[in-house]
């Protein structure tokens, strides 16, 4: 497939998006690009023809928007449970599972999960992702998963570094007062 074909056009759109959500440390800021590159994702894997992987995206755009207002167990198990009834109307075989279990991980950490360990499972969701752009020739949404997945340690690692300088100032502060 032409690298500026109308696929893989809109699969560079989600990748700024994609990478704009993950470089951020508020998780509310995260969620609303997140949503944004999923709906975006949809087109791209309709365009390339990866039903399996559009119907993941678009269950995951919804859930991940819901999120930002809702926590819920319950919302996460609706979310994998529609996911997984597209997946099984859609015939998804081998590799179609991808996208599915990909998004499956992405519910229980936008609906239950904040902060670090959030990130954590999101970066499990995001090397499934980029297993499936691999096999689907996605050329933006390789690139977009690879470095999400940078973005993503990145954060994670700004986030535990301000957390453990936050630890040593209390420390610091109770270790005076004494």
């Amino acid at each position: 497939m032409h690298p500026f074909s109308p696929a893989q056009l809109v699969g560079y759109v989600a990748l700024v998006l994609g990478v704009t959500g993950f470089l951020q440390r508020d998780d509310r800021r995260l969620k609303l690009f997140v949503g944004c590159e999923c709906f975006v994702y949809v087109v791209h894997f309709t365009l390339l023809g990866r039903p399996p992987a559009a119907s993941s995206a678009l269950v995951s755009g919804v859930r991940t928007l819901l999120s930002v207002r809702f926590r819920s167990a319950w919302l996460a198990a609706a979310s994998i449970g529609i996911n997984v009834a597209l997946a099984v109307a859609l015939s998804t075989g081998g590799a179609g599972w991808l996208p599915v279990l990909a998004s499956c991980l992405g519910a229980v950490a936008v609906f239950t999960m904040h902060g670090i360990p959030m990130r954590l499972v999101l970066l499990t969701s995001t090397s499934l992702w980029l297993a499936n752009n691999v096999l689907s020739r996605s050329l933006g949404g390789t690139v977009l998963e690879s470095i999400i997945a940078a973005a993503s340690i990145s954060t994670i690692a700004r986030m535990a570094l301000a957390k453990e300088a936050e630890r040593r100032a209390v420390s610091k502060v109770e270790g005076a007062a004494l």
